[in-house]
């Protein structure tokens, strides 16, 4: 072999060698990537209310407005934290565990001990800190109208969160945690921004027009908020920056959707 042969074959190797390392680095960069995808934290806030008003009637979270965007996102890698108002087990509307309300998320909800242990132990919400997770998903029911929407440590994270550039979900009766929160100016922080929630007409439908202490559609409106709705009890969800909002139950998933495309 003369040596420009050899030549040649040592630039051959050289060059495969050089391909096979620069292959190594866009692998390990495309883990890296997956991996931080995986890695981020979202805070989900349920509500440590009970009652539905002075009716006697027991409330709480909607069990499907829960189970459908923790399943859909702790199955693509999300870690989620959960934390209440008063910590420890916050309480399920029994009306959400009833048949007619079930679903795929919910059935499986029933036999995830894990889940439910986990369900036991929420964080205190005073303990909890924007500055260790990515986003924030509040899950709704007729709860949070009563304690969520006026608790201080509510309203402060939601603020941090928006401040800091990070994603503020909820869904159904939840945007009702929007009532007290205010832009850095002082101003409604869904003032001019698109927004959805349970409607006047859903809650009409289940009697409660009279019970809750505000209805959310109306808040909304009254806060400046650009407020659209589809069909009553259809999927709906709008997103505008920061702010991502279902309409009710079936919304749920749709809005766990749209946080993995903003967290991606």
């Amino acid at each position: 072999m003369n040596k420009l042969a050899i030549a040649l074959l040592v630039l051959t190797f050289a060059s495969c060698g050089k391909n096979k390392e620069v292959n190594v680095v866009k692998e390990q960069a495309q883990l890296t990537k997956e991996e931080t995808t995986q890695a981020k934290k979202i805070l989900f806030v349920l509500t440590s209310h009970s009652e539905l008003g002075d009716t006697g009637v027991k409330t709480g979270f909607w069990v499907e407005e829960f189970a459908t965007p923790y399943y859909a996102l702790k199955d693509k890698g999300f870690e989620i934290t959960l934390a209440s108002p008063k910590g420890g087990q916050p309480p399920i509307d029994p009306k959400s565990e009833l048949p007619d309300f079930q679903t795929s998320s919910t059935k499986r909800f029933d036999t995830d001990k894990e889940t439910k242990e986990l369900l036991t132990n929420t964080l205190k919400l005073a303990d909890v800190s924007q500055a260790d997770y990515d986003a924030v998903f509040y899950p709704g029911g007729h709860g949070p109208l009563w304690d969520l929407s006026e608790d201080k440590n509510s309203i402060a994270l939601i603020e941090e969160f928006y401040k800091n550039n990070k994603p503020v979900a909820a869904v159904c009766h939840a945007p009702a945690v929007f009532k007290n929160t205010k832009n850095a100016d002082g101003t409604p922080l869904v003032k001019g921004k698109k927004v959805t929630g349970f409607t006047n007409t859903e809650e009409a439908a289940v009697a409660l027009t009279k019970v809750v202490p505000f209805l959310v559609e109306d808040m909304l409106v009254e806060n400046g908020g650009i407020y659209s709705k589809g069909a009553d009890w259809s999927p709906y969800a709008v997103e505008d920056g920061l702010l991502i909002t279902g309409q009710n139950p079936a919304s749920a998933e749709l809005v766990a959707e749209l946080l993995v495309k903003k967290l991606k």
